[in-house]
């Protein structure tokens, strides 16, 4: 009899990383083998007017009460995988997912996408709290499963390190565009780094051919409705000021899995220029280094950790010419972004979907037979 999971997640259409992350790893352990059965309730912030049949109930983050008939619902499945994010429950610091896990009697799996180093109290009880029910605790990075063990209350034997996981995006484009591109992908918003690309492109513009610079992604939806665009406004103002408007594209879409594995074929080098030194687990980075890309990406811990071994080239924070030097390195030095693309492309096997569903596969039976031995 196959395997039924369910989800406890925000899912397509939402827009964001959770809900790509779970769609895609649900499909997975859908299509097997073995197939298994999944059903997912949806987190969201209203009640949409339509569904998906994979869908089997919505969990509404702005009005508290629905936990009970949420947990009832993934009850009936074998195992349980909940993504754990702050800021996609309801509730201070999204304590409203504690009132689904208490109630749930099958085995769960906790996926952190966050494991914060300084978190207020509330926080801290949060987490404690989410990973005290867990079964297992599942952390993508090996930095975010070190931030767990010596920040928090958990025992070692049930924090298990699974990577990301990526599309298989290893394909020759239909296409080469005639100008080397440079890519950055995702929502944008304040703290993507997007501003010292465009810094970086003044020293770049003198190349022949000249680099185009693709920016693709929507506005964060939480950064729309408190600015709207104001930070796409402002880049673009900034590369006009740069003299490198020209060199700057934004496409302001939310690209399907297809079209934007297209678009990463297509690219020469992908740079990740984000603020942020805390980022443990970037779906991005992932997703670039599997299609075999070179990358380029500030000094967060997860860049550090997967470019290390000489797939990618760290830069420091905030430093545009650092980026440019390092942008000119991969477009003109003969050879060397094909020496980083392979080491890349060596990551890729343990980073695509298929293998990585095949690990919370076995975590899942795994946990199911514990159980099973335990009442027995």
């Amino acid at each position: 009899m196959p395997m039924s999971y369910g989800f406890l997640s925000t899912y397509t259409p939402t827009e964001c990383g959770l809900a790509t992350f779970t769609a895609a790893l649900a499909e997975e352990l859908r299509a097997g083998p073995p197939a298994g059965h999944i059903g997912v309730v949806r987190v969201v912030d209203q009640l949409p007017g339509s569904t998906r049949p994979e869908i089997v109930h919505h969990l509404v983050a702005s009005a508290p009460g629905g936990e009970a008939e949420a947990a009832a619902i993934l009850d009936g499945f074998d195992a349980v995988v909940v993504q754990h994010e702050y800021g996609i429950y309801g509730g201070p610091d999204g304590d409203q997912v504690l009132a689904v896990l208490e109630r749930l009697s099958v085995p769960v799996i906790v996926v952190l996408h966050t494991v914060l180093v300084d978190p207020t109290p509330h926080q801290r009880e949060v987490l404690e709290r989410v990973v005290d029910r867990a079964d297992a605790v599942v952390t993508m990075t090996p930095t975010a499963r070190r931030r767990l063990l010596s920040g928090y209350p958990v025992d070692p034997a049930r924090v298990v390190l699974i990577p990301h996981g990526a599309a298989d995006n290893r394909r020759t484009p239909a296409e080469r565009p005639a100008r080397p591109t440079i890519l950055t992908w995702g929502l944008l918003g304040p703290g993507k780094g997007i501003e010292w690309v465009v810094d970086a492109l003044a020293d770049l513009r003198h190349l022949d051919p000249e680099p185009r610079y693709l920016v693709v992604g929507e506005t964060h939806p939480r950064v729309a409705e408190r600015d709207g665009e104001a930070y796409r406004h402002g880049l673009m103002e900034r590369a006009a000021r740069r003299g490198v408007g020209h060199l700057v594209e934004f496409d302001d879409r939310y690209l399907s899995l297809a079209a934007l594995g297209r678009l990463v074929a297509q690219a020469d080098v992908v740079i990740l220029p984000y603020d942020s030194r805390e980022q443990v687990t970037s779906g991005v980075l992932v997703e670039a280094l599997a299609a075999g890309k070179p990358v380029i990406a500030t000094g967060f811990p997860h860049a550090v950790e997967l470019l290390g071994g000489g797939a990618g080239l760290i830069v420091p924070h905030g430093d545009s010419a650092a980026m440019a030097a390092a942008l000119r390195r991969v477009l003109t030095e003969p050879g060397f972004a094909d020496r980083l693309g392979a080491q890349a492309a060596a990551l890729a096997p343990q980073l695509l979907w298929p293998a990585v569903a095949d690990r919370y596969r076995a975590l899942a039976l795994e946990l199911i037979k514990k159980r099973d031995v335990a009442v027995a």
